[in-house]
């Protein structure tokens, strides 16, 4: 039998369920995803650190854990929300239960509890943070009040690599192109270097805080900026270095970097009432009025009467008009603040990457 968790949010709302994953309390930013499938892709996404994940979807874990769909090398939430978990998946790479991979890495998991009207009430009213607890909910709403703000805390910090890494997987085959390629790791999915390096490729994932004169000295054919968690207001010392290479080589902002692309241009960010987290967010391309279906996992965004000159608006989200892409009329640079990597999908977006490696192209 499972034992008896709730669920705290800092108004005071309780949402009773039973715990499985690790048999401990989690805290967090609680958001929710309106995916249906992809939680193994949520879970080890590191634009979740600091964050409890709510599903929409009411079944978790039918097709297990397996190796090949890690985007991180580990959980990054601090917390899963799910209606029912599935404790017999079937799938021919299934390895471990949704049940033991979370245990395995001592993140608790709540299950059982009316996800739908935990979604309600977040986007009435907002996101908060929380508590998975099996503490009494007045004992749970005074540690709550103990503990830091989301953005309050720099989570690039606790997310980036100690370490610069190339990825060379698969091999290049003869004639690619070669394009030395610097992924500046804010909290990059590891679905971005296998894109890259299926298309030719040398990529090479650098440290957040990696200076430009580092970057600059590696000779990059263009330089990514990976999405990444957290409030960018937060990240003055990557911004400066980005605003030092612009111009200098082309860049492609995604996510995050998007956000911090336009900050290092002099635009302004601010939060999202519960964010776009979810693989089904329609964004429009403004030069030719397509629709794209995007996977989406942010909750700031760039304020759009703070552009500089110089800086355009490319694409717009159809459901609440917020900026989902930019390009600089003089510098070789664009961003998008969907994920073109998706993982999981969908995977009509994956054509930026080649965008992008274009841009290179002209600037050899």
């Amino acid at each position: 039998m499972a034992n008896p968790a709730h669920l705290v949010l800092e108004d005071g709302s309780v949402f009773r369920g039973e715990s499985f994953g690790a048999e401990k309390g989690g805290y967090g930013e609680v958001v929710f995803n309106t995916s249906m499938t992809g939680y193994q892709e949520v879970l080890t996404d590191p634009s979740y650190a600091g964050q409890m994940v709510n599903l929409t979807y009411p079944l978790v874990g039918n097709y297990g854990i397996n190796p090949e769909d890690h985007e991180s090398k580990r959980i990054q939430v601090s917390g899963m929300i799910v209606r029912e978990h599935c404790d017999r998946p079937s799938h021919s790479l299934d390895g471990i239960t949704l049940h033991e991979f979370l245990a395995s890495q001592d993140i608790p998991g709540l299950s059982g509890v009316d996800t739908r009207a935990i979604t309600r009430r977040l986007r009435s009213s907002g996101v908060m943070m929380g508590l998975i607890t099996h503490e009494s909910p007045e004992l749970a709403l005074e540690l709550l009040s103990q503990q830091p703000p989301y953005d309050g805390v720099d989570f690039v910090k606790t997310v980036t690599t100690d370490v610069q890494y190339r990825w060379d997987d698969p091999p290049l085959l003869p004639g690619a192109p070669g394009y030395r390629i610097l992924v500046n790791d804010c909290g990059l999915k590891y679905n971005i270097l296998r894109l890259l390096r299926s298309r030719g490729c040398e990529v090479i994932a650098i440290s957040a805080a990696t200076s430009a004169e580092e970057m600059l000295a590696l000779n990059p054919s263009g330089i990514l900026l990976s999405p990444g968690p957290g409030d960018p207001q937060l990240l003055d010392y990557v911004v400066s270095n980005i605003r030092r290479v612009l111009g200098r080589v082309p860049i492609m902002g995604i996510c995050l970097g998007h956000q911090m692309v336009a900050r290092a241009l002099g635009a302004d960010t601010f939060k999202l009432k519960f964010g776009h987290r979810g693989a089904n967010h329609p964004v429009q391309d403004l030069s030719d009025g397509r629709v794209y279906i995007t996977a989406q996992n942010h909750g700031y965004a760039v304020s759009s009467d703070s552009l500089p000159s110089g800086l355009e608006v490319t694409h717009i989200n159809l459901n609440d008009q917020t900026i989902e892409g930019l390009k600089h009329r003089e510098y070789p640079v664009f961003t998008i603040q969907y994920h073109s990597e998706a993982s999981p999908g969908p995977r009509e977006n994956e054509y930026l990457f080649d965008q992008f490696l274009d841009l290179v192209a002209q600037h050899q």
